[in-house]
């Protein structure tokens, strides 16, 4: 497939881009020199990619990545809905009375994140039992919001999803419950659609995502964030426990006074260096190295 052997190249340019500008100017080609279907998304991962970069702190890049990202969409539904008449047209050769045109098995983009079970017709009982069912509906919802995947392909990673949970937890238990409210919380995440996308392509498999927990699955800003707070605490309770001893031998880059206090900490295994902590006494300013 030519057209996703290109795309693929360009992907991979896109991914090891160090600057915004190289970034944008990548997406404007993808935008303009390719035209996608739902075999080429698959193939080149390009959709991951781009989705990837709707929550990009750079609005620039952000925005240009969903637009890319909803054009992409659009074409695959109209595609999804040129198929559709024609596979009615077969059926209706059959029959002796009239029927009515089929519905594209998708919903439209303007629709599509208020996807749910109950909006796609998905046959979400499958298990025999309403808790399990629920369940599964529940993994669907999760999976479907802003997603323009198929149907089938989504009811399949639910009930793998389900299915996972169900044999980790010897049955439905208190804790099959639970975990399945985790997740669902997790894939819902309006600011995390790379998670959804992962699970949903395939690249994030059942069984490694039923095994994650909630900071595992969080957005790399969530991620970033929450890394900030944790090493702001330390700091502080570092600076609560002992003042450290005073040095020269550091330069604080933003006062660029070498007035400062350290500190050092074993937080990584026992065979790696100490983790330095410093404090500029001038200015205040706290780093580690």
């Amino acid at each position: 497939m030519m057209e996703a052997t290109e795309l693929k190249k360009v992907v991979k340019q896109l991914q090891s881009a160090r600057t915004e500008t190289e970034i944008i100017d990548i997406l404007h080609v993808m935008k303009k020199n390719f035209q996608v279907n739902e075999a080429v998304l698959r193939e080149s991962k390009a959709g991951l990619a781009v989705g990837k970069l709707r929550t990009h702190a750079n609005k620039g890049v952000s925005d240009l990545a969903k637009e890319i990202v909803k054009e992409w969409k659009a074409e695959v539904e109209r595609a999804k809905s040129k198929a559709a008449p024609v596979k009615q047209l077969r059926k209706s050769s059959v029959l002796t009375t009239p029927v009515t045109p089929i519905t594209p098995t998708v919903p439209s983009l303007a629709k599509s994140e208020d996807r749910t079970a109950k909006g796609d017709k998905a046959n979400i009982e499958v298990t025999g039992d309403k808790t399990r069912d629920k369940c599964v509906e529940l993994m669907y919802d999760g999976l479907a919001h802003d997603s323009g995947a198929p149907i089938d392909l989504i009811l399949s990673r639910a009930k793998g999803i389900e299915q996972t949970i169900l044999k980790d937890n010897n049955g439905v238990t208190a804790a099959y419950k639970a975990k399945i409210r985790s997740l669902f919380v997790n894939l819902k995440d309006k600011n995390n659609p790379t998670l959804r996308e992962r699970v949903v392509s395939g690249d994030l498999t059942v069984e490694r995502f039923c095994k994650m927990t909630s900071q595992e699955m969080a957005s790399d800003e969530r991620k970033a964030a929450d890394s900030k707070i944790m090493e702001e605490n330390l700091h502080k309770s570092l600076g609560a426990e002992e003042q450290g001893a005073e040095t020269e031998g550091f330069q604080c880059h933003r006062c660029k006074q070498r007035k400062c206090r350290y500190t050092q900490m074993q937080t990584r295994s026992a065979d790696e260096p100490m983790t330095t902590f410093v404090t500029c006494t001038v200015c205040g300013n706290r780093w580690k190295c």
